[in-house]
């Protein structure tokens, strides 16, 4: 969310109106650009030779791809006023790991700055850690972190938890078809700091530290329990049992109240967590609250776009286009709309607006509130899959090809 910065609802690419740039990017990557004052960070991975299968649809988001071609990582650097690319550093290169979804990327986590370093995370091929000049700090070889379906290893869809940085520690969720854990390393010198083991299969939701009156609490989105751990120290602190078996949106706070969504089927829930919750805060059968859990749907979770909380309702997106505006506090509905398309990205607010990117390349905007109104519905021309930013009254929108600055003049 970015109030104050009034990006605009309207734009045009193909007449230029409201795009202060666009550069191109190499490669192909699903992971979205982060900004820190007037940097824009983001990651790709570029195959030699033939062009990368990526396939949209059902198809594409069932389908195992596995790529011989050599690739290279890369961490870009651009200056937020011109896209003018600063630096671009090569994180590694070689052969993938890993398979991918068709509809996946060999870079999907999206990068992570305090403003000091930028983490970049590529599962497999590394975590990778440099200042704000692109020297190269410290990098890690956290083994080989295989996300794929829970019974067949050979069905790999693509790492993509994102790293965080909280104080002075960069926090990665590695929930793989083996081995699963969380840990945490020294911005510092990338030195192990804490690492609990789970027991969990593949996931692909980022975590996050919600901070509480009483304590911070890193959230953990998976399977057999959505979880909070100390994000100093890695003790568990409660969870919460009755989950999606794909666990993708990232948790967040808002209003007071952790919210944890999922949406495979059949179990697809919405959690409005209170914090400092302590042991096991499941709900017994038939229940939708407890002392912990302030409300609860077992329908509605949405699939991959995480949930945004914006004023006082809660907007869920499915990866078909349905969009549910709940009340944030209760979980009563408020209506429910489909916009066209199909949605990877998650929603982002500004100035009373909505922002859904679409699969297809179509950024609807939809008026904040409690009454639907779809105000404009924007092609970029590119498929999209990365989740816009806002900074300094421009969206930056990262597509297939290119990444976006728009802003009105």
């Amino acid at each position: 969310m970015a109030d104050g910065q009034d990006p605009p609802a309207s734009w045009d690419v193909e007449k230029g109106v409201n795009i202060r740039w666009k550069t191109p990017i190499p490669g192909l990557a699903d992971s979205s650009p982060v900004v820190w004052g007037d940097r824009i960070f983001v990651t790709t991975a570029v195959a030699e030779g033939a062009e990368p299968v990526f396939q949209l649809g059902y198809e594409g988001g069932s389908r195992s791809v596995e790529e011989a071609e050599k690739h290279s990582w890369r961490v870009y650097c651009l200056d937020k006023a011109t896209g003018k690319i600063l630096w671009e550093k090569t994180a590694c290169e070689g052969v993938p790991k890993a398979k991918r979804q068709a509809k996946s990327s060999q870079a999907n986590p999206t990068p992570a700055t305090d403003g000091k370093v930028v983490v970049a995370f590529f599962g497999s091929e590394g975590l990778y850690c440099y200042d704000f000049e692109g020297n190269p700090l410290w990098k890690l070889d956290l083994g080989l972190l295989t996300a794929g379906a829970a019974r067949n290893a050979a069905i790999q869809w693509g790492f993509a938890s994102s790293p965080i940085i909280f104080e002075d520690v960069a926090i990665v969720q590695c929930d793989a078809q083996e081995a699963a854990f969380i840990a945490a390393y020294s911005l510092k010198d990338g030195s192990q700091v804490w690492r609990a083991p789970r027991e969990e299969i593949s996931a692909w939701a980022t975590p996050t530290v919600c901070k509480g009156p009483q304590r911070a609490e890193l959230v953990v989105n998976a399977t057999n329990h959505i979880c909070g751990y100390d994000p100093r120290t890695g003790e568990e602190l409660w969870r919460l049992s009755g989950n999606s078996q794909i666990a993708i949106p990232t948790p967040f706070m808002a209003l007071g109240l952790i919210f944890v969504a999922s949406g495979y089927r059949p179990i697809q829930p919405i959690y409005a967590i209170r914090p400092g919750a302590n042991g096991d805060i499941s709900l017994a059968e038939g229940q939708e609250s407890n002392e912990s859990v302030a409300w609860s749907k077992q329908r509605g979770g949405p699939y991959i776009p995480t949930p945004i909380v914006y004023g006082d309702y809660l907007y869920t997106c499915q990866n078909n286009g349905t969009v549910t505006c709940y009340e944030a506090k209760t979980g009563a509905q408020v209506y429910e709309q489909r916009l066209a398309g199909d949605y990877s990205a998650s929603p982002v607010a500004a100035d009373g607006k909505l922002y859904f990117a679409s699969e297809q390349g179509d950024v609807s905007v939809v008026k904040a509130g409690a009454a639907y109104e779809l105000l404009a519905t924007n092609s970029m021309g590119e498929n999209c899959m990365a989740t816009p930013a806002i900074s300094d009254g421009a969206l930056f929108i990262r597509a297939r090809q290119d990444l976006f600055a728009i802003r009105t003049p």
